[in-house]
């Protein structure tokens, strides 16, 4: 089967990086700008971005973008992935923001945060294989 991958998927890896290493480094620098819900935000949309980046890569998109979404898209390739799958589901646990009329949405701890930057550093080195070529370090 021939994969025709999707434009601009390099775009998505480089913002989820992006979006992770603000996230990260805000966290460490206690910036006072970065709230907890902030912060949430901006390591989901790493994780998106980055799921998103592999997805596209190989040919392919998910159905909506909340992290039990783009999970089952990653699975479809990846197979039964089932740490970093209670991983997402946790992640979704902060925010159902898909219907207007019942939304819900939960403000993080710290203790959250510190777990939700894990995570992304966890989608990051699962998929970091996948979307670079094996002479690169996750380090660059």
């Amino acid at each position: 089967m021939n994969i025709v991958q999707i434009d601009n998927w390099r775009d998505y890896r480089r913002d989820g990086e992006q979006f992770l290493r603000t996230a990260v480094g805000a966290h460490n620098k206690k910036k006072k700008a970065f709230s907890t819900d902030t912060l949430y935000n901006v390591t989901c949309m790493a994780i998106e971005k980055l799921i998103m980046a592999f997805l596209m890569k190989n040919g392919d998109l998910a159905e909506n973008h909340t992290m039990a979404d783009l999970l089952r898209a990653l699975q479809l390739h990846l197979g039964d992935i089932p740490d970093l799958a209670e991983k997402l589901m946790y992640m979704d646990t902060f925010q159902d923001i898909c219907s207007l009329d019942n939304f819900t949405i939960n403000i993080p701890t710290e203790e959250d945060v510190v777990k939700m930057l894990a995570i992304g550093e966890d989608v990051q080195a699962v998929l970091h294989p996948h979307l670079y070529d094996r002479n690169i370090s996750l380090t660059q």
